[in-house]
């Protein structure tokens, strides 16, 4: 299939810089059965039935992006996947002009030495310190690495520090938020532990990756950035004994859905699960863990594009996303939301 099958206009100002107060108000298009609904999140609970599962991410954001110097030569470098203690992978600014051996001051206290430059064009990165002392130092230094498209001139606010986060983030490691997660409220969850909804965690730590546009015209030529995640044996005792109770599996969020497929068997069975995945989700792929996913609206010719519409049929997306134009629907990382069934 060729990237241009899945290109759409969207109109600019339907990208939202801002997101939804209180998040649970955010609207939500329910895609299922074949027809459209126009809901808010916080009709979530009377949208899912007792004995559902529902998946989250429980990564945390962290302040992934550094600036520093190469002698006189400023440099930007966003972390986007963990190697080791003291190892990142990053994108930098300018990545072509940084050689194997140079050295970036970010400050007095924190350095990094380029060991290595990779064909996806990305680099790795040593630091001057490891472990608990660069998460300290990337909280001292770093800041909050929002999506290109969230247009903050001066970076992001302090207001951001907060809004970027979901309410399940637990596990620092991420260089993006799990966008799904951030719809939920304490208040939100309650209403769904009181309907009989159950949930668990799995841990994927996004990487800046996730931002990337296909650049081929041929998604088979894309390659995807590795991410680490992880799924625990309580988490998948529960997604199999949902299964075995009739229950459904309900994604939140892509990142969530692409851990659980990877993980799973060709029975749909889920077990533990520790490493890395790059799975690339287009339409033809054949699922076997989830049954329902929660995600935002995604930008034309984007991978998370090419997911949903794997999940639930092109045509079906293409007039979702008609729809949630026309409606005015907000877009991506702090815009609305959709509750899609998977197609037969």
């Amino acid at each position: 299939m060729r990237t241009a099958d899945f290109d759409f206009e969207l109109p600019p100002e339907l990208i939202a810089d801002e997101p939804a107060r209180p998040r649970d108000a955010a609207r939500l298009l329910e895609v299922q059965c074949g027809a459209l609904a126009d809901r808010h999140v916080r009709d979530l609970p009377g949208l899912l039935m007792p004995g559902d599962l529902l998946v989250y991410n429980d990564t945390r954001v962290i302040p992934a992006r550094l600036t520093g110097k190469r002698g006189e030569v400023r440099v930007e470098a966003t972390l986007h996947k963990r190697e080791g203690a003291d190892t990142w992978h990053v994108f930098a600014k300018p990545g072509k002009r940084l050689r194997v051996g140079d050295t970036i001051v970010f400050a007095s206290d924190l350095s990094a030495e380029v060991m290595e430059k990779r064909e996806t064009g990305d680099i790795a990165l040593r630091f001057s310190v490891a472990g608990a002392d660069l998460m300290a130092a990337l909280h001292r230094h770093g800041v909050m690495p929002l999506p290109p498209y969230i247009h903050r001139p001066d970076g992001a606010s302090a207001k951001d520090a907060d809004d970027y986060q979901t309410v399940f983030a637990a596990r620092e490691g991420a260089v993006a938020a799990p966008t799904a997660g951030l719809h939920f409220t304490p208040e939100l969850l309650t209403r769904l532990d009181e309907r009989g909804i159950r949930r668990v965690p799995v841990t994927l730590h996004v990487g800046a990756g996730t931002f990337l546009p296909v650049k081929v015209d041929d998604i088979r030529d894309h390659r995807m950035h590795a991410e680490w995640g992880e799924i625990s044996e309580d988490t998948a005792r529960a997604i199999r004994d949902t299964r075995r109770a009739g229950g459904r599996i309900v994604s939140i969020g892509t990142t969530s859905l692409r851990l659980l497929e990877t993980a799973a068997a060709d029975d749909g069975t889920i077990g533990p699960f520790s490493g890395d995945t790059d799975i690339f989700i287009t339409p033809g792929f054949r699922f076997k863990a989830v049954d329902l996913l929660l995600t935002n609206f995604h930008l034309p010719r984007s991978t998370l594009f090419m997911l949903v519409s794997a999940f639930a049929g092109m045509e079906r997306m293409r007039a979702a996303y008609a729809h949630a134009i026309s409606s005015g629907y907000r877009f991506y990382s702090y815009g609305d939301t959709s509750l899609i069934g998977r197609a037969p």
